[in-house]
């Protein structure tokens, strides 16, 4: 696989996890597929996958590992691929645009780019077959490129694996899926969304202002092979400044994610992937979903993107400044739709597997269709309250000392907390927070500190858009 922001790579045994409990759904789509790693993952667990893609390079990745079945082309591949591996090379627009112009690649392995991407372009190969090949192709130039990850900028140094030499591989292609042939599309999303007929709704939507087709410009030029004109030290692509996606818009997303949930209701299961660092938040998201059913979500901690790791630079490449925070949080909201086929079923199943993953962890939290459920704590938030219990008003700065989280962390569980009512804050010159006794006083546990002194008669349970946003800063 080629490296990606966002791909789904660590969510992959949650998501099978989730939809092994749902077997009599056999089917799923893909909408927004990217590298595919959700779509192959439910082809390889038995289900008749539909994967879509605007990006034509995520739509070649989907061709190869969903549309395509392991037995159908293995041996061709298999043959041409040792065939291209001997093939010598031939600079042409690749080489010129991401070698010489720009600094992405080596020239030879630029040259060998060239003449492989032309052979494969005059051999007339049927599709499936045709895919696996630039897939291949594709795969092989990512491990020699010269970049952090992403297709905005190359680094200032030759990155070490630049200099290898390119050899392509045969892709992992899956075989067959027992429930039916799987396909893939190169549709807009909300085109795909109304041809949804499968039993399972994949949504991992772009949830923030950054552009895939701009991240990858490289992979979209090699798999069109329409050699257009570029421009900026990038050499991105021409249409890179007109292809623009509602969801990478703070204005357009909620319009253009309601209208894509609307059609994808029409499945018993939906499954959407967001992250904290999106547009929208997790108790905006969740009444979205409420409306067409039962919501219940998994959350998880990852690192960010390496450029978070790496801090930031200057153009001359020093360091000049630190990221706010190096971890962020993945959400799996599952959506058991109300009134289309299977959905009893598919509801009753879904509030088991919440209930079970419930008493498993304390990681899993639910909100049925009207109502929310309590929740468990985890050890951080316990940590949290028991803090504000024992010493009363606390600014971010003073939890992170007592508990020794990280300041990305404590602002992290404290916009949690005041989400679900069990903290309010005091907003000022500096944000302070308090127990909401009420809310927080049932759902601790044996963790939970002794009851705490009267509160300061500022604090409020009721939290507005304001104070959630101070949340934010502290």
């Amino acid at each position: 696989m080629i490296k990606y922001l966002g791909s789904k790579r660590t969510l992959i045994p949650d998501l099978v996890r989730v939809i092994s409990h749902f077997p009599e759904l056999t089917s799923a789509t893909d909408l927004f597929s990217g590298t595919c790693r959700v779509g192959q993952a439910f082809k390889r667990a038995g289900l008749a996958v539909h994967s879509n893609d605007l990006n034509a390079y995520a739509y070649a990745l989907a061709m190869c590992y969903v549309a395509a079945d392991r037995e159908a082309v293995e041996r061709d591949a298999r043959l041409l691929i040792e065939e291209f591996n001997r093939m010598p090379g031939e600079p042409g627009y690749f080489t010129k645009a991401f070698c010489e112009d720009s600094r992405f690649f080596q020239p030879k392995n630029g040259a060998r780019v060239d003449a492989i991407r032309e052979a494969i372009e005059s051999k007339g190969l049927e599709p499936s077959l045709k895919y696996v090949l630039l897939v291949s192709l594709m795969e092989a130039a990512d491990r020699v490129d010269s970049t952090c990850g992403v297709q905005m900028a190359y680094v200032k140094k030759w990155a070490q694996r630049a200099f290898n030499d390119l050899e392509l591989r045969m892709p992992e292609v899956v075989p067959a899926s027992k429930a039916g042939p799987c396909r893939a599309t190169n549709l807009d999303a909300l085109e795909a969304a109304k041809q949804i007929s499968t039993d399972i709704v994949y949504l991992d939507p772009p949830y923030n202002q950054h552009s895939y087709l701009s991240n990858y410009h490289i992979w979209e030029t090699l798999i069109l092979w329409d050699k257009p004109e570029y421009y900026g030290v990038a050499c991105k692509r021409m249409d890179c400044r007109t292809r623009k996606s509602d969801f990478n818009s703070r204005q357009g997303h909620m319009p253009a994610f309601d209208e894509v949930l609307r059609h994808a209701a029409r499945a018993p299961l939906v499954i959407v992937s967001f992250s904290d660092e999106g547009y929208q938040s997790r108790s905006h998201l969740e009444a979205v979903l409420r409306e067409h059913g039962d919501v219940h979500v998994i959350s998880k901690d990852f690192k960010r993107y390496v450029g978070a790791q790496i801090g930031i630079h200057n153009p001359d490449g020093k360091l000049v400044g630190e990221v706010s925070h190096v971890r962020n949080e993945e959400y799996i909201y599952l959506l058991a739709t109300a009134g289309a086929e299977k959905s009893e079923i598919t509801r009753q199943r879904l509030a088991i597997f919440a209930e079970s993953q419930q008493q498993a962890s304390g990681q899993l939290f639910a909100v049925g269709a009207d109502t929310v459920r309590p929740r468990q704590h985890t050890t951080a938030e316990v940590s949290i309250l028991a803090a504000l219990r024992e010493h009363g008003d606390l600014s971010a700065r003073d939890l992170e000392r007592i508990t020794a989280l990280t300041s990305y962390r404590i602002a992290s569980f404290l916009r949690r907390l005041a989400e679900s009512g069990d903290v309010a804050v005091r907003a000022g010159t500096r944000s302070y927070y308090c127990v909401n006794r009420e809310s927080a006083g049932d759902s601790m546990g044996e963790a939970s500190s002794p009851p705490p002194t009267a509160l300061p008669t500022q604090c409020r349970a009721q939290r507005s858009d304001i104070e959630l946003m101070e949340i934010v800063k502290g």
